[in-house]
């Protein structure tokens, strides 16, 4: 059982007896198919137990990637203890607040995590990780072609039950996977929105970091200035591109930062798609007519607008 390997491994990393009290709270958050609990034992502060199994290939990749950017001095959880071939870890507790539970304060009192982030992603672009270092498969146009696939099945044909035939032989779709798939190869977070930033000393912190791989800078960017969850207005979406213009001393160029969004919002929706209907998670239902009234702001104007138009149509309307 995952909770008897993090007791385990709590007893190796505290070298305590099984006479001691420990007490495994779950954390219930995200859909990474993971356990998580928070440990709490007597005399010392509570820390995070994590468990993971074989089921996503990326979640072996947390260990080796956490360890990474902590040197990399990111804003990352320490990694306490860890038995790699049990696929358990002992992790640094930083709390229950996210990015996404400001969603309703002012911008003004969000912005220093924005740029606590940013400057994050900023100093990951000059990070190249050892020679050795495993990560999951770059972006490149199959992967893009992947994360069309999963809009089309999970949203197109699975949530919405329209005909995704003529999507997936659009010229379109190929060729943005194709342009998007030639590009420069930086590291990136891969899942850069407001879930996965916790708050903390007036920092973000990043987690769920185990899915990083090389590809666009601008992925990153555009999977936070266009979060389903934060649902930002036009207004705060342009003063989040203010503050990694500040950060940067450049602003996204702006037709490969909406290709980018367009891609990510297509994967953002599949996942939804996907947990909706496998998983019965209905949490994530409300945030299907935001990510898709995004995608069709991105796409306007594109060779994708027509054909995605019946979709997003409906998309929008998507109330289960």
């Amino acid at each position: 059982m995952p909770t008897d390997a993090i007791l385990h491994a709590t007893r190796q990393f505290l070298g305590i007896d099984p006479t001691v009290i420990v007490t495994l709270t779950p954390i219930k958050k995200g859909a990474s198919g993971r356990t998580i609990v928070r440990v709490k034992t007597p005399g010392r502060d509570p820390f995070i137990g994590i468990h993971w199994t074989d089921e996503r290939p990326d979640s072996d990749n947390f260990l080796p990637v956490g360890k990474f950017l902590r040197a990399t001095k990111l804003n990352v959880p320490e990694i306490f203890y860890d038995i790699p071939h049990r696929r358990v870890a002992l992790v640094e507790d930083l709390g229950d607040i996210d990015l996404f539970s400001l969603k309703g304060a002012p911008f003004a009192e969000r912005e220093p995590y924005y740029r606590s982030a940013l400057s994050q992603i900023d100093k990951l672009f000059y990070s190249k990780g050892p020679k050795d270092f495993e990560l999951m498969p770059p972006f490149d146009e199959a992967l893009y072609r992947w994360e069309q696939e999963y809009f089309f099945e999970h949203v197109v044909e699975g949530l919405l039950g329209m005909d995704a035939s003529e999507l997936r032989e659009s010229e379109a779709f190929a060729d943005l996977a194709k342009r998007l798939g030639s590009g420069a190869k930086h590291l990136v977070h891969r899942d850069f929105q407001s879930q996965n930033l916790l708050l903390k000393d007036g920092k973000s912190w990043w987690i769920d970091f185990q899915g990083m791989r090389r590809g666009r800078q601008e992925y990153d960017i555009a999977s936070l200035v266009y979060d389903p969850y934060m649902d930002h207005s036009e207004e705060e979406r342009e003063q989040i591109l203010d503050i990694w213009e500040d950060i940067s001393e450049d602003r996204p160029e702006a037709t490969i930062f909406r290709e980018c969004a367009t891609q990510r919002l297509m994967q953002a929706l599949g996942a939804f798609g996907n947990i909706i209907l496998n998983r019965g998670d209905m949490w994530y239902a409300p945030h299907v007519p935001v990510a898709a009234r995004f995608l069709g702001e991105v796409t306007a104007g594109t060779a994708l607008e027509k054909p995605l138009g019946p979709v997003l149509a409906r998309a929008r309307d998507y109330d289960p």
